[in-house]
């Protein structure tokens, strides 16, 4: 048991140093990831926000959650690209060939989606202080941010994973992620949902986005999140559970 824990470990750092090589040869994809939801921060705050009533006189506090989360989702589509096009390539047999642990092929991929969106929400938050953003969150809630963040990327990850492993084109790798990258807008994350039809403020208020941003809005401001934290955990973690266990089957099925 000692042993195969040891060689897992081994050869998903192994993995995960490939993939990440091919990241940092071709920085392109974490820029590509990272300029879109800056776009998106730098139209709503500088051409948007000023006709846009929010529960904050600062909105790029308001805005900067759900920005976090797009940039989450864009990320996670390089994930699923890098998994077919390495099924596509014949890399899956050539690693099946070698003794080493099948299953650190996917973890290889979803640790390198953990780095590369973690340094994407970096850069974002920099340029969200140059814009004005200001916290009075204390380190717990920072913890609790990142904490919740860490639990989005990865429950995205494994959705991106069973993309990969099912995708029958690149195209169709590559429009996966369009859906979540359209939930924050059906959210409370750019505007209030008070003022929406009534068929719409119901879907918003129930879709897993909403209460992921109210959560990590309200933490940054070190206000009370109430139930929301409770809800984005289990939102995430229900979400993890079942894209994981799902992401399995797919590797079977793929590999058999």
């Amino acid at each position: 048991m000692e042993a195969s824990t040891k060689y897992f470990f081994s050869d998903m750092n192994t993995l995960f140093g490939r993939s990440m090589r091919h990241i940092f040869r071709s920085m392109d994809t974490i820029i590509t990831v990272t300029i879109m939801p800056i776009a998106f921060m730098l139209l709503f705050v500088y051409v948007f926000g000023g006709a846009i009533q929010s529960s904050t006189h600062n909105y790029v506090n308001y805005l900067l959650p759900g920005i976090l989360l797009m940039a989450v989702a864009s990320g996670i589509s390089y994930t699923a690209y890098r998994l077919f096009i390495d099924l596509q390539r014949g890399i899956f047999e050539r690693l099946h060939s070698m003794p080493i642990t099948r299953s650190t092929i996917l973890w290889g991929h979803v640790l390198t989606s953990l780095v590369s969106n973690a340094i994407s929400v970096v850069v974002i938050f920099l340029v969200a202080l140059i814009m004005g953003f200001r916290s009075s969150a204390g380190l717990l809630s920072w913890l609790a941010v990142a904490g919740i963040l860490v639990l989005f990327t990865l429950a995205m990850t494994w959705l991106a994973v069973i993309a990969g492993l099912s995708a029958k084109s690149v195209d169709g790798v590559s429009a996966f992620s369009y859906p979540f990258l359209f939930l924050p807008f059906i959210s409370s994350a750019f505007v209030p949902t008070k003022n929406m039809p009534f068929v719409v403020r119901v879907f918003a208020n129930n879709q897993p986005v909403n209460s992921i941003v109210k959560a990590i809005r309200s933490l940054l401001a070190g206000q009370p999140v109430g139930n929301n934290i409770w809800i984005a955990l289990a939102w995430c973690f229900g979400i993890l559970v079942v894209a994981y266990v799902f992401a399995k089957l797919a590797y079977k099925r793929r590999i058999s």
